[in-house]
């Protein structure tokens, strides 16, 4: 079982006590990006009367499951070779910095150990407000309701692709204990020419397109609920109601909006990217013609240029709401969430209920750019993300505990 998301985390936990519950013992291998071995070995392991073990990637995932079906001696669910944890470290280094963007959506800060999932919760019942300023400026929207842009250069999108989280991440070239010097000659022989070559077969083949929605709407706070409004700043259109934090700073993303009684008017961003359902087709024909390395290759990176188009966008909203002065001048910190406000996706701690991407839908209408929500509210195509975007100065990514 793979967990993208906080939610499917816990998910895994049901599907756990399910199989229980059906006699179903079999040997589980348990893994993604929102997973760490502490949950694993805190929350599940006990629970659970098969055998668990936890791939730190989809790498280690072959190695356990080659040992499990006898091919490579045998194995225990302690087996250190494949399931140990992420490398964490009291801040961002040139060996560890790959998984900061996606650890930040989590809501984690690298602490000394990785934090246990399981602390991460939905709960709306705390009311308790934080301390977020309430007297920020509030910018000016350019207009309200939303737009589509159906011509985005690729080149353009290239210039905001994570390339740490490409290399290290979707193509697992880690650096390990090579020195750094080393590493970089590494990736200039080896790695770099791979992706220039396949940046430009994607222009030249048509293989990404990237498209976009977005939009602006009149919003206020109430509690823990964002209300959003229909052009005329009073008929309230739809709400999103967040969960707070229990303790600590009791941060709830709500927050970060004017409050109905405030007498102040606020602004919502919104926005949804894809580049294309080509890009989903053109990985399954990979997959399924065994061209493993090309697959592995196109669609790390059609999953980090959807995450690349969503970054430009998020900075062409900041021009438009005019706060861009504030971004760091190099793309690099930009990834370090170095700029004012914040986009956050649903399915992460701040806002967990995957549900509420319909709601987007509702605003953005994204069939126009040929996104589809499934029926378990996953975009459809895979290259694609969405994200309510906050202008707040205070607006981060935070966890919920």
């Amino acid at each position: 079982m793979s967990g993208l998301l906080v939610k499917s985390t816990l998910i895994m936990k049901e599907n756990l006590e399910l199989m229980n519950e059906r006699g179903i013992t079999v040997p589980v291998v348990l893994g993604g990006a929102a997973l760490t071995r502490r949950y694993v070995d805190d929350d599940l392991k006990s629970l659970y009367k098969g055998q668990l073990f936890y791939a730190r990637d989809a790498f280690a995932g072959l190695h356990t499951m080659d040992k499990l079906v006898g091919n490579g001696g045998a194995l225990t669910s302690g087996d250190r070779a494949t399931t140990e944890p992420l490398a964490v470290a009291s801040g961002p280094t040139e060996g560890d910095e790959d998984l900061v963007g996606q650890e930040a959506k989590l809501g984690i800060h690298k602490p000394a150990k990785p934090r246990a999932v399981s602390k991460i919760s939905g709960d709306t019942t705390h009311t308790t407000r934080s301390a977020v300023s309430t007297d920020v400026s509030i910018p000016r929207a350019p207009f309200y309701g939303s737009r589509i842009i159906e011509q985005v250069s690729l080149d353009e999108v290239f210039n905001f692709v994570n390339e740490t989280a490409l290399f290290k991440g979707q193509w697992q070239f880690k650096q390990g204990n090579r020195p750094a010097d080393e590493y970089q000659a590494f990736v200039k022989e080896t790695v770099r020419p791979i992706y220039n070559e396949l940046k430009e077969r994607s222009k030249r083949e048509n293989l990404l397109a990237p498209r976009v929605v977005y939009g602006y709407f009149p919003a206020q706070s109430s509690g823990n609920d964002l209300i959003v409004y229909r052009e005329d700043e009073k008929t309230e259109r739809l709400r999103f109601t967040f969960p707070r934090q229990s303790g600590g700073r009791h941060l709830c993303l709500a927050d970060f909006f004017a409050s109905n009684d405030s007498g102040r008017m606020d602004v919502v961003g919104f926005h949804l990217v894809t580049v294309g359902r080509y890009a989903s087709q053109y990985s399954q024909q990979l997959f399924k013609s065994d061209n493993y390395a090309d697959y592995l290759y196109f669609h790390g990176l059609s999953v980090e240029s959807a995450e690349a188009l969503a970054e430009l966008w998020h900075k062409r909203i900041r021009e438009e709401l005019g706060i861009a002065g504030a971004d760091a001048s190099e793309i690099t910190r930009l990834f370090h969430q170095s700029y004012q406000g914040s986009r956050f996706s649903f399915g992460y701690p701040a806002c967990p209920n995957l549900e509420d991407q319909a709601k987007i839908f509702e605003l953005l209408d994204p069939a126009r750019i040929d996104v589809e929500l499934t029926e378990e509210f996953q975009l459809d195509p895979e290259q694609s993300t969405s994200a309510i975007i906050a202008h707040h100065p205070e607006a981060k990514y935070f966890s919920i505990e």
